[in-house]
């Protein structure tokens, strides 16, 4: 299924491609220390609260992937593990893992860029967020800047690819 036809349960607001660009900008920083570049960001009422980016190689964490990364810098910054009326802007759809913490934090909105086909959690490969027996329900948003978040995951591949083949 293309990008563009992931189901979702809400709609583009206008301030999505700017909060994007911004997840955006971190999931390059990831790249530039030889981390999968995906970054995040966590707004509550208009204001960024969290950045992160992938770190789990560089922290020797299996847990800190941007999402994480975001959710724990925003939960520090507002002294509360629950972020209830928050929306989480991530460059990559969210693994299960990550798709869990957004749960447990109460996060309202989570938007996504690139789907993930091999472990994504907000119906790409599952939907936890779509499971009626979970208790927390977030509005889902796919495919905001698909193709550039795509572009870079792709790229960043190709080059480790090719970094590999030459030795």
């Amino acid at each position: 299924m293309p990008a563009a036809a992931i189901p979702t349960s809400g709609i583009i607001l206008p301030m999505d491609e700017d909060f994007m660009r911004e997840a955006l900008t971190l999931a390059r920083e990831a790249a530039t220390v030889d981390e999968v570049p995906v970054g995040a960001v966590l707004v509550l009422d208009g204001t960024v609260v969290g950045r992160g980016f992938n770190q789990p190689i560089g922290r020797h964490d299996p847990t800190a992937h941007a999402e994480v990364m975001a959710l724990r810098d925003a939960a520090a910054r507002l002294g509360n593990y629950r972020l209830p009326g928050s929306t989480l802007y991530v460059t990559l759809e969210p693994c299960v893992m990550c798709a869990g913490a957004m749960m447990h934090a109460r996060v309202g909105r989570i938007v996504f860029g690139a789907r993930d086909p091999k472990t994504g959690a907000a119906g790409s490969v599952v939907d936890l967020f779509g499971e009626a027996r979970l208790n927390h329900h977030a509005d889902i948003v796919g495919g905001v800047l698909a193709d550039e978040c795509g572009a870079l995951l792709s790229g960043f591949f190709a080059a480790r690819r090719a970094k590999t083949a030459l030795v």
